[in-house]
């Protein structure tokens, strides 16, 4: 963004009727009615209607979504600030970056500047009261005259998302007008509210897949460096009324601890502000960790992460919780009873969309004013997190070699990194940096840089503490997963540098790499991730590939040689359940981003049998078995959305097999093979309590058997995904192992529990049955379309 883009945004103030809309006279309703709720198109008018109508907001398209609805963002504050806006801008980025900005500056900066506090709502479409309560906020900030309101006018920058997920927003509300006066009025869709993600899109905040998090990280998080960010969320209904920080332990060792502390601080006053309000059931240090920064983006940059969750209704239909109904069990805190950290309890009642909204009213007011009292204390500690990270010293660096088994994977994971604002250099001669000696060429991620707690947390590997719920008790839940570690998910060798070196050093913006090894001419590395894109593009050409059955490499000319075989392009039929499943979602997004062509199926496709003349591989994603085999029950869902794949539906895949096909169970979808088609297997895991195995979205490390079609460009050792997935003993003698645990050291990173129920365990089987095979991957090969070192092992079992 040209700091010239703000002011080009402002409108004449001759241009500006005299009366800002209220919500009522633009949607025909007020806004939290009952049985009420919003179209995105209506949102959007609505806000560039406040924009024509006020000298406090500007409104901008900032992107597209996944389905091509536009995704807009509001600056909100004074009239004057709006008019210097690009100052404020300036200002942000000095002091983002202490290097630029020398202490006596920067005095003068925190006395000048103003607190950036960027709101996001319903990044979740089925807690649909947040982008209700950005509407009316919007509105009251405009046309209200109240002392806090002119102080947050006056000393914040306000950035406001009314929805991160606008698709969402519409899939909502036309199936909850659907269903309307029908037995499954504030149901949830049958289909994925977000077109790839669904309930995983506030998990994409290091991978950056989707158009929505690409677009508020360039052009809000990246740009404007927000002090605060504050994510406006809903949860179940039998508990607590709300939610804020301070959060639950474990905290990421590599968030500042001013940002922890600044957390626990806003957090507290929102709760002070809920209660002194009149408002029970408020929970705090409770349920939500400070963990992952799949959910954390701003807290590595300097940033807090405020968040709130707020009891849901039936969307917008009112239910009433009779008091048994309260749980009397929550991560943190008992909501029947009164305790420091929930003070008063909520036992019952009606609860209306409304409630929602009036909860989250408060807090907002509440989090943009203390930002603004607080606005100089939050500038200065910004920059001083900043100044604590460039004098990083443990590690000194870390260094990734451009010569790389998998050229593809290596790049991606450095524009991963680049794109969160990772600085990262390229070496212009040779050098060495411990007792390794690097080429010219070579990449090097010093530490000593504003967001190196970024780099670090995902470049390094993960020791989640052994957290109990009493001692040698169950484990105490993670709200997330407990590893991120890229250079094993993508297999990406990456040198942790601990001391000092001396390199000459150039900044690096494109990534090439070559591959590490060597190939014959004309062939395309099984090792490179992108030699499958290369592939589907040549069959979609009209060309041929061919594969050496030997190495696995590719050719797209005919190449002499006994091992090279010319394969067809794989009709791939991917299940698709009227129960959504976000792993189904995940598995569309890295087909397409890789260019393979699919059909998805639902159970009537399935279970009309003749599936071997139509596709030579189905897939059936992460789903639990009984999910498959019954979905929905009758009564839940209007018809057309009830049932599984039932008999027919198993009879047809077991054909499907037997004549040929091959059928790909992907994690827990694995029972299903075994409890529905005969697959003669025991999974070691099944049903062993969590407090003797539990394994909460970790890397484990596993041996593969590199003879295997499906192993083609893999190394003999590398990690897997695990979320408490699948392991197994065989009792089928023509089955083939083609990844198994080792005896000990499982755990690469994360936490695992329980490593004897898994040490020599399979990890991945080829099953053969009839004429064709079932594979069983007891992992989630392309996990949040983060591992990509996998995608090779799924992206194998679809070839011949």
């Amino acid at each position: 963004m040209r700091l010239t883009a703000a002011t080009a945004l402002l409108f004449s103030a001759s241009l500006l009727p005299a009366v800002v809309p209220t919500p009522a006279s633009h949607f025909g309703h007020s806004i939290g009615v009952d049985r009420q709720l919003l179209d995105w198109d209506k949102v959007v008018s609505y806000f560039y209607g406040l924009a024509q109508s006020s000298d406090r907001i500007l409104v901008k398209e900032i992107g597209k979504t996944a389905e091509g609805r536009p995704f807009i963002a509001a600056t909100i504050s004074a009239p004057e600030n709006l008019r210097r806006l690009d100052r404020y801008l300036q200002i942000q980025q000095q002091l983002a970056d202490p290097r630029r900005t020398a202490p006596a500056e920067a005095e003068k900066l925190f006395a000048e500047g103003k607190a950036v506090v960027l709101i996001t709502c319903s990044i979740h479409a089925t807690e649909v009261a947040s982008t209700h309560t950005a509407v009316e906020f919007a509105y009251r900030l405009l046309t209200e005259d109240r002392p806090r309101f002119r102080r947050i006018l006056q000393d914040t920058i306000f950035l406001l998302v009314p929805s991160q997920d606008p698709d969402g927003v519409d899939i909502v509300t036309r199936w909850y007008r659907k269903t309307l006066g029908t037995a499954y009025e504030g149901t949830n869709p049958p289909e994925l509210y977000q077109k790839y993600t669904g309930h995983d899109n506030n998990r994409d905040w290091y991978i950056f897949s989707q158009p929505e998090t690409r677009a508020t990280v360039s052009q809000l998080h990246n740009v404007w460096h927000p002090e605060i960010v504050y994510d406006v969320h809903q949860m179940g209904p039998y508990a607590a009324r709300i939610f804020v920080p301070p959060w639950l332990d474990p905290v990421d060792p590599n968030i500042d601890a001013i940002v922890a502390q600044e957390c626990n601080e806003i957090g507290a006053s929102l709760a002070v502000d809920l209660t002194g309000a009149g408002k029970k059931g408020v929970a705090i240090n409770a349920i939500y960790d400070f963990w992952s920064p799949a959910r954390h983006y701003q807290a590595y940059h300097a940033g807090l992460r405020i968040l709130s969750e707020s009891a849901s209704a039936a969307l917008a239909t009112p239910i009433t919780i009779r008091p048994d109904q309260i749980s009397s069990h929550a991560l943190g805190y008992n909501p029947r009873e009164r305790s420091w950290n929930y003070l008063e309890p909520w036992m019952g009642g009606p609860w209306h969309l409304r409630d929602i909204i009036d909860y989250q009213l408060i807090a907002l007011e509440s989090c943009l004013y203390q930002a603004a009292i607080h606005r100089e204390e939050l500038l200065r500690n910004f920059y001083e997190i900043g100044r604590r990270a460039i004098a990083r010293s443990s590690p000194y660096a870390f260094v990734i070699p451009a010569e790389q088994y998998d050229p593809g994977s290596s790049r991606k994971m450095l524009e991963t990194l680049a794109f969160g604002q990772v600085e990262i250099e390229k070496a212009a001669a040779p050098f060495t940096a411990g007792p390794t000696q690097y080429k010219a060429g070579d990449y090097v991620i010093p530490m000593q840089q504003p967001y190196s707690s970024w780099a670090k947390t995902l470049l390094e590997r993960q020791h989640y503490p052994d957290l109990r719920l009493y001692p040698g008790g169950p484990p105490k839940r993670p709200y997330d997963v407990t590893a991120q570690t890229l250079p094993l998910l993508m297999g990406v060798r990456t040198d942790t540098i601990a001391d000092a070196f001396k390199a000459e050093l150039r900044p690096a913006k494109q990534f090439p790499m070559t591959f590490s090894g060597v190939l014959p001419a004309g062939a395309l590395a099984a090792s490179d991730v992108e030699s499958f894109r290369a592939i589907n593009r040549a069959w979609k050409s009209g060309s041929h590939v061919y594969r050496d059955t030997k190495t696995g490499s590719f050719f797209l000319q005919p190449h002499a040689g006994d091992e090279v075989t010319e394969i067809p392009q794989p009709r791939v039929g991917l299940y698709k359940s009227f129960e959504p499943a976000m792993d189904e979602g995940w598995t569309r997004w890295v087909l397409e981003q890789f260019e393979f062509d699919y059909t998805s199926l639902r159970n009537p496709d399935i279970q009309s049998g003749r599936l071997r003349s139509r596709y030579d591989v189905i897939v059936i994603p992460d789903q639990p078995e009984s999910t498959l085999a019954d979905g929905y029950p009758p009564g839940s869902m209007p018809r057309e959305f009830t049932g599984g794949l039932g008999e027919k539906g198993s009879a047809a895949l077991k054909q499907f097999v037997t004549q040929g096909g091959r059928l790909i169970f992907l994690n827990h979808a694995s029972d299903y093979a075994l409890d529905y088609l005969g697959v003669k297997a025991r999974n070691v895991v099944r049903g062993v309590p969590s407090r003797e195995f539990y394994c909460p979205g970790s890397l484990l490390n596993i041996k593969l058997d590199t003879h295997s079609q499906l192993t083609y460009g893999m190394p003999a050792e590398v990690t897997l995904w695990s979320e408490d997935s699948p392991a197994w003993d065989v009792d089928d003698g023509a089955a083939k192992v083609l990844a198994r645990y080792p005896a000990s050291g499982l755990l690469a990173s994360g936490w695992l529990l329980g490593e004897k129920y898994l040490a020599g365990k399979a990890a991945l089987l080829d099953m053969p049955m009839g004429r064709g095979h079932i594979i069983l991957f007891g992992m989630r090969p392309q996990y949040r379309a983060q591992s990509y070192q996998n995608f090779k092992l799924f992206f194998n079992s679809l070839l011949k």
